[in-house]
C-alpha cells in the first residue's frame, strides 16, 4: 500500500515515510523525520527534528512532536525524539525533543494514549501501556515506567520516576518519586496506599495484594521511617517479585519517595 499524502500537506526531502502511512492536510513533516508503517497522522500536525514513530501510531489534529525543548542551555545541537508502535496522541499535545546534558532523547515506547494536551518535555523515558489523561505534564527528565496512569491536570517535577502501575490522581503536583503500584493524589501529592483498582484489573492474586499491602502498612501507617519500613518489610515479605519492584524502586530514588 502507498502513502497518502494530502496535496497540503508539507514533506520535507529526506523524510521517510513507511508503507500506509497517511499525512493530512497542512501537516508538516520535517526533513530527518522516520515515520513507520501504517503511521496517520492527521491535519495540522507537526513533526520536525530527528524523529522516530513507529508503526501503528495515530496522532491527532495540531500536535507538535519534535521540536527543540524548552530549555534555555539548548542551542540547537542535534538531539532527538522516538516514539514506538501503535501510541495515540490526541489533540494539541506537545513531545519535545531531548538535550544533551539529558541523555540526547525523549523516548516513548508502545500501546500509550497521550490525551488532549498533555506535554512531555525534553528527555523523558516513557515506557509502555501509559495513560497521560488530559493537560497532564511531565517537567523535563522524567520517567514513566510500564501501565501507569498521570491523571488530568497533573504536574510531574524534572527528574522525578513514576513506579510501574502508579496512578497519579488528577489535579496532583509530584515532586518525589512515586512509587510502584501506588495512589498517589493531591498538591502536593502524597501516597494513598495499594492502587487497588489497578492492581485488581490486572489480575493479581490475592496473596500478592495481601503481601503490597502490608508493604504499603509498613511505608506509610507504622511510624517508621523509610529505612526502617524496607528493613521490616525485607524480613517479613519474602518471594513476592512486586513487592521486591517496590523496594528496588524505593532504594534507587534519588529525590526519596511520596509518601
Amino acid at each position: 500500500m502507498s502513502q497518502l499524502i494530502h496535496p497540503t500537506a508539507i514533506v520535507a526531502k529526506g523524510a521517510v515515510l513507511g508503507e500506509g502511512c497517511s499525512v493530512g492536510p497542512f501537516t508538516t513533516v520535517g526533513p530527518n523525520v522516520v515515520l513507520g508503517n501504517d503511521v496517520k497522522l492527521e491535519s495540522h500536525i507537526v513533526v520536525d527534528g530527528h524523529t522516530t514513530i513507529g508503526d501503528g501510531t495515530h496522532i491527532f489534529p495540531f500536535v507538535s512532536v519534535g521540536l527543540g525543548p524548552q530549555d534555555l542551555k539548548y542551542t540547537g545541537e542535534p538531539t532527538r525524539t522516538e516514539i514506538g508502535k501503535r501510541n495515540q496522541i490526541r489533540e494539541f499535545v506537545t513531545i519535545h525533543r531531548g538535550t544533551d546534558g539529558g541523555g540526547g532523547v525523549t523516548r516513548i515506547g508502545d500501546n500509550n494514549l497521550l490525551m488532549a494536551q498533555a506535554h512531555v518535555a525534553h528527555d523523558c523515558q516513557l515506557g509502555n501501556d501509559i495513560i497521560m489523561a488530559n493537560a497532564a505534564t511531565l517537567a523535563g527528565h522524567v520517567e514513566i515506567a510500564d501501565r501507569a496512569s498521570i491523571g488530568a491536570y497533573s504536574g510531574v517535577h524534572q527528574f522525578c520516576r513514576v513506579g510501574i502501575e502508579a496512578f497519579i490522581g488528577g489535579y496532583s503536583v509530584v515532586v518525589k518519586d512515586a512509587m510502584p503500584f501506588a495512589t498517589i493524589q493531591g498538591n502536593h501529592a502524597k501516597c494513598y496506599g495499594l492502587n487497588r483498582v489497578g492492581a485488581k484489573r490486572r489480575g493479581y492474586s490475592k496473596e500478592i495484594l495481601d503481601n503490597l499491602n502490608h508493604a504499603f502498612h509498613l511505608l506509610l501507617t507504622a511510624k517508621l521511617n523509610t529505612s526502617q519500613a524496607v528493613e521490616r518489610i525485607r524480613r517479613e515479605i519474602i518471594g513476592c517479585r512486586e513487592v521486591d519492584l517496590l523496594l528496588e524502586f524505593i532504594e534507587a530514588s534519588r529525590r526519596g519517595v511520596v509518601k
